[in-house]
């Protein structure tokens, strides 16, 4: 569920920050964006409606949100950050050609996140990621058999 207007307020200001427009709208894009935005296409977007908001602004008020626990950051070995809203243990496949990152509605891959959690002890497993080419780029561009078609990582926060 996204949270509102008032709870995003209500974050900020338990950060200390002053709940600008600015900060309200990058933080209800980032929290009702399904897509894994990054910092950079959270800018792009946010700027449309307010032109003077600075990349800083958004970095600072997406860390709020990672702080809070609303969002969570995915870190990939060859590309930038992307924010995940959906912070309940799941599975994430990301296209190794387009950069497409679907969450996996799947009871039962969440489940398995889940249990990973507590096999971890003290990490915080909060889903993992598996790289595969989606399906749009399967069918059109299939791999060699011989080449490995996907691998996982997981992303844990200390």
């Amino acid at each position: 569920q996204t949270p509102s207007d008032g709870m995003i307020i209500d974050a900020l200001r338990s950060r200390g920050y002053r709940a600008t427009s600015q900060r309200i709208a990058i933080s209800r894009f980032a929290l009702r964006s399904r897509d894994h935005p990054s910092a950079q296409r959270i800018y792009r977007e946010v700027k449309e409606v307010h032109p003077t908001v600075s990349l800083a602004t958004v970095y600072k008020t997406v860390h709020v949100l990672k702080e809070l626990g609303l969002v969570q950051e995915l870190a990939f070995p060859h590309g930038e950050e992307r924010f995940d809203s959906y912070t309940e243990p799941h599975m994430n496949l990301v296209c190794l050609r387009c950069g497409r990152i679907r969450d996996v509605e799947d009871r039962g891959a969440g489940e398995m996140v889940a249990e990973s959690l507590q096999e971890q002890g003290s990490l915080r497993l909060r889903n993992v990621s598996t790289y595969t080419a989606c399906a749009e780029h399967a069918v059109r561009e299939p791999r060699p058999q011989s080449a490995s078609s996907a691998h996982a990582s997981l992303n844990v926060d200390p």
